[in-house]
């Protein structure tokens, strides 16, 4: 009836004997009406047979392809909806059993489990029921109701007739051998099964032979010798996948017309192993190819070039194509749409010679190799781009019905079906494009099997795609035209539609267990479809030559270096700098070149680590990528952030300049999708607008990566603002599917419409589209961007296309403007994405968007917080900078970002008394449940001083002591009168330096870990760091600007207050080698000033006697010069600042003058014997002479190379002492430890001494004061007066014993004075600071006597002349220090160096490193302290308080009680009801006017302060009074006095809080105490909990207020009854009493211990109780031992009766008594509480685990 269902053309002249076979059987099992299973290895083999079979017999056929989509309605029927009624269709089952046709079903194995059983009645007893109603019954039974019946009450029942022709033809695969299902055995067991192998090697090769009659036979035997030997179980069992000999024929026709192709190559597009296969299997098809001689690789492969394309004379609708092979021009033919001969022009293919060669070098097309050439041609020659059909990019989640036809709805209702693009380019002969066959799941992509090997396609609404020639037979037997084929729904597939598939490189070894995760998609069952070719990298020659091409006006020098970087990452064996290499894909350098012809002066390097997003790479690819950079001779600039780089942003003229690239403003249509955000501009967000401005102007779509809250989405939006463009925006998400992306439908009047997406509005009207949150949703959704963004064509699921020019209807063109702005997070751990940049960023230009530098996150973060203190804003830039540092390194997993900064600003501005302490905990919470990182995100904040923890009363200053009054105590006076002997003239030479070097020094730089000292607690200590020395290295000197040198050995380090880094110099190879005990260097540091900023001398002292001491000039870097002078010379370093340097020798009588910048030196000549100077001024020196301690002041010119530089005069000063009447002795001498060089302040001095005073001065100090004034010294001829602050005992009478860690070793090692004096003056703060060691501290006057004093390397000495004050500030002893302590002993009297840092503060460095940072100033400190408190922030602990604020609008009348309510209702307002809230003259909470308080127990409403404030004088009065009465009242009514109110308040008031926790305790866990309930619902029951309380303490213990009794014990017994049970306290005063009872107890009754009895008589006691649990508490102190009771006896007593849990509280301790005990008694049961707060706790802890172990 329906011939055209027969098939035809499957029969061939020659039919194989093994066939002939096969259709026997199946035969056979057609007459026996059974259902037969065709089962063999993947290929078109058993579908051919099948089909030749009903050829044969000509029967009818039903087909269906069965894939993991193939659903009920696949096979029974389907709904469809016609002029709005829904009908069933039939499909394939139902129509082949009504009409007595066979079935044939493909690809059992790939159908979902449980969807074929639908059949199982079907085959067995044909029967089913259908969804309209109908029933199929078999032929037999349905004959047989006929008989008893007529057809018309048949057809009423709705019984339909099962042809008895019939059959169902199942092929599949044998499964677990191949992917699939296996068979569900009910089906299994219906069908008849037949093994359909490969053909015999004789019929298969007689096969071949036919199809390639001018390829040699043995060649041909070769190839069919190793197909055969490839599907052998031998094969099978090394793993190798099946050899798809099915293709052959089609190989042999390429090789008919190109003989001289090479046999392996052409084995390598049947069977790519060399892709699939692991090096085993490489190994063994290699040994298989060499066994039959077909390893012939390196034979000319494949044509070179097309010569020529003309359209055929001979037949129609073919093209001769002549190619140039190995020197021999080939002509054959293929398919072509060409109407006029065309020559091809080489040049015209000069700018591709990647196709050129690629595509040329061996033929790519699958299937059906003899009609290739002209899809090259149609290719390189960019014919019009109807002739190609691309499908959109193939995703993961699409279905069959996506592959073939979709559903959609017609205008007026109905349902329809749509081809896709595969079915169009069938039917219009086009060249279809497969992007991405990897992704599709093997059992969707099965349904194309029969349109690759047959040609032949059934679509689901019933329409049949036919071979061209079957189809052109099939008309011509049915006389039929195309219009009636068209009608009966049979189409023809078009000769010239070819299939070329893309897809990425299979998983080399992988399979379905591969270790690295990744499945194999190319399996035997795909290798049956396509024949394969593997597109290699370019060579370098080939790129090199694309690049010229594409980019022309590249700088050469640059393409060179990134081609030499790109080929030594491609080439390498590490797979790191492999992983790198796919980042600099030809696509991506290409990228590249262009930006670089545009912006040739950007670095190389920087658009390689843009292309690699190298931020986020792991530390290991990012450092193979900088030593590829290196070798590669690719530069990376310094760091942009740290160049002066304008980078403004101004909008002028309609023009936008960022930087320095310009474009013009954007006139857009819809202005109000311009987005407009609120933004602050900063460096480095304006750098990355300016590099994405580049790429904009270049026509790149972007891709933008970044950690959270980095700003992504702001400099997007500012970005398009500043553009004026339109943005469309979309956010993607786990869910998000190429539907959502693309369409989004909707139903309008019962039809689907689809409305346009986003994406789809932005490609018609040219708007920006950001695409955000990328990285969320899943890649195989996502890559449907890449046709879009590659090819600028994406097809909708309306059937719609986008493409980038006119053409065809029903497209969309896509405008010119369009583009991508996409954003991501970066991949990896904790963002918890797919990795988009590795899927698609070779697409996009990628920018790496990363926090901003601290100093732009500081700008930024002051326009956002303007009344924020910097201190605060500083603290938080550097605390999450380091967090941000260490989420790189990954000890934390949350990378902090400016958004949470920015939170955290934001909330300190608007609620500024807020303490920052609190506020960061905004973003901290999230860490609070994780104790580590909570741990190390607390050591972060401290570490940068955010008080995290503190509270505002852990202020912990150096305690302040009385200075003595200060007495003037003599005169210095000047003698220069016309005595020759008082007034001397010294002599001045001046020569040149001689300078020696430079030597060239390394310097080594360190991390410097500053630790803010503020953390928990306020003291003077700031912060401090360590220095990374080796313990044996020695501290000599320290100065202001935070130069430390060090002597063992000799070496320098740098380091700025707030710097990161510590920079060290080692002088090995400068100063003399050290050698143990012989010499000890002494080496002293002076720092210079402008124009030599940044530059030291040093100065090495402690010389031997042929040695000379060296001074060397520095410079920061690395250059270094030195001169020597004779002798061991001291250095003064006052005015280093002003570039020169006096040097004396002891005992010398000469000064040397050092001027740095003019390179000389100048000799002073001197009539004394020199033993120490002091410059007070830069032209006024004090000298003291060597024996006598007599002072001079030498006076010299400003510029001592003057004219009359002769002129140095050197006055005597006379010390006399204040006039004690006649014979008065003179002054001693004072030998100054410390002169200032600059006089203290007016206001300073008038403070220090107490009156109003301008004069000079100059501050002194020495062993026996703690400060001297000398008032008019230097400047005034006059006597100048002295003031002293008298120390009350000289420090040189104190013997020192050494101090901190050293003491032991250093009493007896004490070798002549320290040369350093460890004493400044701090002017501005008029103080004055030195380091003693403790041995020379007042320690009894510090501290108090029961406090131990801290072990100290030191003590700062603090002497504020301003505030009349002395402090001892402990110096934290080093952890590490010198065993050379002789040599530490000549450096200082202390462990300790000081500087003055400021103007209010001093750094120390101890012996062992460590640098610390005080202040000292009261002004600083408490500038310090308010800031330290606000930071912490001003709540007081008070519970926070709701108000409401509203006016009654109702006036008070007079105080009263109220009416009591016996329900206890809660009454708001109104004046009735006592215990009522917000309301009026009446008792209660909130209200006004009332009485007293009284707390019902209800929420409180509160009435507003001014209501309150309103009440009148006389309504007070009256509640006041009526206030007292009551209050008086109710003490008579428990007789107690207000004494002992206010007395059971104290007690009460200390332990409220644990009361009212122990109760929440006890109510959480349901207990009734002691009252038993028997509902056997109730909670457990437990008995008396006897608190067995040591009556010694005098602690009130706390009561609860339930039932409960007391039984104490003491040295009196150990059964005290202090509450018995039926005689609980009611009230206060009876909870009074019993307080006293015990406090007396405790303070009357006899020594000794009842413990253990009280235990055991409690345990036995509660014991004989009828409850669920029994709890005894012992609480005692840990005295144990004093009584001779053994731990173990009380342990027995505790574990005496298993019914009841006995524990014991130990409250304080002596020594180490608890604990001890506690470790001896059993786990568990003794706990040990050294506050009483703690006893809820414990008591919590017992109750709950109890229960818990017994529930």
């Amino acid at each position: 009836r329906n011939p055209e269902l027969v098939p035809l053309k499957y029969l061939s002249d020659s039919l194989p004997q093994a066939v002939a076979q096969h259709l026997r059987w199946i035969m056979q099992k057609d007459l026996l009406g059974q259902d037969v299973f065709l089962i063999g290895p993947p290929g078109p083999l058993r579908r051919s047979i099948a089909m030749q079979y009903l050829e044969l017999t000509k029967r009818e056929a039903e087909y269906v392809a069965l894939s993991r989509d193939t659903t009920e309605t696949d096979l029974k029927q389907r709904r469809e909806i016609r002029s709005g009624t829904a009908f069933y269709i039939d499909q394939c089952a139902v129509r082949a059993a009504t009409q007595g046709r066979v079935l044939v079903l493909e690809g059992l194995e790939k159908a979902e489990r449980n969807v074929l059983p639908v059949l199982n009645n079907l085959l067995e007893n044909r029967e089913m029921q259908l969804e309209d109603g109908r029933f199929l019954m078999s032929a037999e039974r349905y004959d047989k109701l006929l008989q008893e019946h007529t057809k018309e009450e048949l057809d009423s029942w709705k019984i339909v007739r099962v042809s008895e022709d019939f059959r169902v033809i199942a092929l599949g695969l044998p499964v677990p051998k191949y992917k699939g299902n296996p068979l569900d055995p009910p089906l299994r067991s219906r069908f008849q099964a037949r093994d359909v192998y490969y053909l015999p090697f004789k019929d298969q090769l007689e096969l071949l032979y036919s199809a390639g009659p001018n390829v040699a036979a043995e060649r041909v035997s070769q190839l069919l010798s190793l197909a055969t030997t490839l599907c052998s179980q031998e094969s099978s069992g090394l793993g190798l996948p099946d050899f798809p000999v099915d293709n052959l024929p089609a190989a042999l026709h390429v090789l008919n017309t190109f003989p001289m192709l090479s046999s392996q190559q052409l084995v390598q597009r049947l069977y790519p192993y060399k892709s699939i296969l692991g090096k085993d299997g490489h190994t063994a098809v290699e040994s298989v190819l060499s066994r039959f001689e077909l390893s012939d690789g390196r034979r000319q492969a494949a044509p070179s070039s097309v010569l020529s394309v003309s359209t055929s004379r001979e037949s129609e609708g073919q093209a001769d194509v002549t190619v140039q092979s190995a020197g021999e021009e080939v002509t054959f033919q293929g398919t072509s749409f060409l109407t006029s001969p065309f020559r091809v022009n080489q040049t015209d293919l000069s700018f591709l010679p990647v196709f050129q060669s690629e595509l040329m070098r061996t033929p790519t097309v699958p299937f059906y190799f003899y009609h290739l050439f002209c899809i090259f041609v149609a290719l390189i020659l960019n014919v019009p781009s109807w002739f190609i059909q691309p499908l959109c990019c193939l995703i993961q989640d699409m279905t069959a019905r996506d592959l073939l036809q979709q559903r959609y709805t017609l205008p007026n209702g109905d349902t329809a079906w749509r081809p896709s693009p595969l079915v169009t380019a069938a039917l219009e002969g086009k060249l279809l494009l497969l992007d991405g066959i990897h992704r599709v799941n093997l059992g969707t992509l099965a349904v194309l099997s029969r349109l690759l090997h047959d040609r032949e396609l059934d679509l689901y609404d019933g329409t049949r795609l036919l071979r061209w020639d079957r189809y052109q037979a099939l008309k011509e037997q049915l006389q039929l035209s195309d219009q009636q084929m068209q009608e009966r729904s049979i189409l023809p597939i078009h000769r010239a539609f070819r299939v070329l598939a893309l897809a990425e490189p299979p998983v080399v070894g992988g399979g379905s267990g591969s270790s690295r995760g990744q499945q194999q998609w190319l399996g035997p069952e795909l290798l049956t479809m396509f024949l394969y070719h593997t597109v290699s990298p370019l060579a370098r020659a080939e790129e090199a030559g694309l690049i010229q091409g594409l980019a022309p006006s590249v700088p050469m020098e640059a393409a060179e270096q990134l081609l030499q970087l790109t080929h030594s990452l491609r080439q390498t064996n590490d797979p790191t700098a492999q992983s790198l290499a796919s980042s600099l894909s030809t696509r991506q350098l290409l990228r590249i070149c262009r930006r670089l012809s545009r912006y040739p002066e950007e670095s190389i390097a920087h658009a390689v680590n843009k292309a690699c997003l190298s931020r986020f790479l792991p530390s290991l690819a990012r450092a193979s990528l900088e030593k590829a950079l290196a070798s590669s001779s690719v530069q990376d600039p310094p760091d942009p952030a740290e160049q002066p780089r304008d980078h403004s942003c101004v909008v002028q003229d309609g023009v936008l300049t960022i930087g320095k690239v310009s474009a013009p403003v954007y006139n857009p249509d819809q202005k109000m999708k311009v987005p407009d955000v609120l933004f602050y501009d900063n460096p480095q967000h304006m750098m990355v607008m300016e590099d994405m401005l580049k790429d904009f102007l270049l026509g790149e779509h972007l891709l933008l990566v970044g950690n959270q809250g980095v700003g992504k989405n702001k400099i997007v939006d500012r970005f398009l603002h500043l553009l004026n463009r339109p943005r469309e925006y979309l956010q993607l998400h786990r869910d998000t599917t190429v539907q959502t992306l693309t369409l989004q439908p909707s139903v309008r009047d019962g039809i689907i419409t689809y409305e346009d997406s986003p994406l789809v509005k932005a490609v018609k009207h040219g708007h920006i589209l950001v695409i955000d949150e990328a990285d969320k949703a899943p890649t195989n959704v996502t890559c449907i961007l890449k046709t879009l963004v590659e090819s600028g064509e994406m097809i909708l699921a309306d059937g719609r296309r986008i493409v980038s020019a006119k053409g065809r209807p029903n497209i969309i063109v896509m405008h010119p403007d369009f583009r991508m702005l996409v954003l991501a997070n970066r991949p990896g751990f904790p963002f918890l994405g797919n990795d988009f940049f590795g899927a698609l960023g070779d697409i996009f230009s990628c920018h790496a968007v990363d926090n901003p530098k601290p100093q732009a996150e500081l700008a930024m973060l002051r326009q956002y917080g303007p009344d924020v203190p910097e201190a605060t804003l500083q603290k938080l830039v550097a605390a999450f900078g380091e967090l941000r540092s260490m989420a790189d390194q990954g000890t934390i997993t949350y990378p902090y970002s400016t958004r949470e900064v920015v939170n955290i600003v934001r909330h300190l501005q608007r609620f500024p008394n807020e303490g920052l302490a609190n506020v960061v905990r905004n973003v901290f919470d999230f860490d609070s449940y994780n104790k580590d990182t909570r741990e190390v995100l607390i050591e972060a904040l401290h570490k940068h001083g955010i008080p995290i923890g503190a509270k505002p009363t852990s202020v912990h200053l150096a305690k302040e002591l009385p200075l003595p009054e200060v007495r003037m105590t003599g005169y210095w006076t000047l003698n220069q009168g016309g005595n020759t002997r008082r007034k001397l003239l010294c002599p001045t030479e001046t020569r040149a330096v001689d300078v020696k070097g430079p030597a060239f020094l390394r310097v080594q730089s360190y991390p410097c870990h500053r630790q803010e000292s503020r953390a928990l607690s306020f003291t003077e200590e700031k912060a401090h760091w360590q220095i990374p020395m080796n313990e044996v290295n020695i501290i000599c000197d320290a100065i202001n600007t935070l130069y430390v040198a060090m002597c063992n050995p000799v070496s320098l380090y740098s380091m700025t207050e707030r710097g990161e880094s510590i920079r060290c110099m080692e002088l090995y190879d400068v100063f003399p080698r050290t050698i143990s005990g012989v010499w000890q260097p002494f080496v002293t540091v002076a720092p210079l000033g402008s124009p030599l900023d940044g530059q030291v001398v040093l100065h090495e002292e402690q010389v031997l006697s042929r040695s000379r001491g060296a001074r060397l000039f520095i410079r920061c870097c690395s250059g270094l010069t030195g001169l020597c002078l004779q002798g061991g010379h001291k250095m003064c370093r006052d005015f280093s600042h002003k570039n020169w340097l006096l040097f004396y020798k002891e005992d010398g009588n000469q000064l040397e003058v050092l001027d740095v910048l003019e390179g000389q030196v100048h000799s002073i000549s001197l009539p004394i014997n020199l033993k120490s100077v002091f410059l007070v001024a830069e032209d006024r020196w004090l000298l003291l002479e060597s024996n006598t301690n007599k002072k001079f002041l030498l006076t010299k010119p400003m510029h001592t190379a003057a004219e009359d530089s002769g002129v140095c005069q050197l006055h005597s000063i006379s010390e006399d002492p204040v006039s004690a009447g006649h014979g008065a002795a003179s002054a001693e001498a004072v030998v100054p430890q410390m002169l200032s060089n600059e006089q203290l302040p007016n206001e300073n001095l008038s403070a220090a001494l107490e009156q109003k005073i301008v004069s000079p001065n100059r501050l002194l100090a020495d062993s026996s004061c703690f400060a001297q004034i000398i008032v008019g010294f230097p400047d005034l001829m006059s006597p100048n007066e002295v003031y002293t602050f008298k120390r009350p005992v000289d420090l040189s009478a104190v013997k020192s014993s050494g101090s901190g860690s050293h003491t032991f070793f250093r009493g007896a090692l004490r070798s002549g004075t320290a040369k350093r004096e460890n004493c400044i003056a701090l002017l501005s703060a008029n103080q004055v600071v030195r380091a003693i060691p403790p041995s020379q501290v007042p320690l009894g006057d510090v501290y108090p006597k029961d406090v131990t004093p801290p072990l100290a390397a030191a003590y700062l000495e603090v002497t504020d002349l301003t505030s009349k004050k002395l402090k001892y500030i402990p110096v934290p002893r080093s952890m590490t220090v010198s065993p050379y302590t002789n040599w530490l002993s000549k450096v200082s009297d202390c462990d300790v160096l000081v500087a003055a840092l400021g103007s209010g503060g001093v750094v120390t460095v101890d012996m062992g490193g460590y640098v610390r940072q005080w202040e000292t100033g009261l002004d600083t400190l408490q500038r310090s302290l308010m800031e330290w408190r606000n930071m912490i922030g001003s709540e007081d602990g008070r519970p926070i308080q709701i108000t409401i604020q509203r006016d009654s609008g109702l006036d008070v009348s007079a105080p009263k009680h109220g009416k009591l309510d016996p329900s206890n209702a809660p009454h708001v307002g109104g004046n009735q009801w006592a215990g009522g809230t917000g309301g009026r003259d009446t008792a209660g909470l909130g209200g006004k006017g009332g009485p007293y308080r009284l707390d019902a127990g209800h929420k409180v409403y509160q009435v507003s302060q001014a209501e309150k404030d309103a009440v009148p004088e006389e309504v007070r009065q009256a509640a006041r009074e009526m206030a007292e009465k009551a209050f008086k009242e109710r003490l008579k009514e428990i007789d107690m006095s207000e004494y002992d109110a206010s007395t059971y308040e104290r007690f009460s008031n200390a332990v409220r809080r644990q009361v009212q926790s122990l109760r929440i305790i006890l109510d959480s866990l349901q207990v009734s105490v002691p009252v038993l309930y028997t509902n056997m619902h109730s909670p457990k029951i437990i008995s008396h909990c006897f608190m067995v309380p040591d009556v010694r303490f005098s602690d009130p213990l706390t009561m609860i207020s339930s039932q409960y009794d007391i039984v104490g014990h003491s040295g009196d017994g150990c059964d005290i009854e202090l509450v018995p049970a039926d005689k609980t306290p009611k009230n206060d005063k009876q909870r009074l009493k019993v307080l006293k009872t015990m406090h007396a107890h405790a303070q009357f009754c006899m020594s000794g211990d009842y413990t253990l009895e009280a235990t055991e008589a409690s345990i036995t006691e509660l014991a004989r109780e009828e409850a669920d649990e029994h709890f005894v508490v012992v609480l005692s102190d840990a005295n144990l031992e004093r009584y001779g009771i053994r731990p173990e006896r009380f342990a027995q007593a505790l574990t005496s009766d298993p019914q009841v849990n006995a524990f014991a509280i130990f409250i304080g301790s002596l020594g180490d008594q608890a604990e001890r005990l506690q470790r001896t008694l059993p786990a568990g049961r003794s706990f040990v509480a050294m506050d009483t707060k703690q006893i809820p706790q414990i008591l919590q802890q017992i109750f709950t685990s109890t229960m818990l172990s017994s529930a």
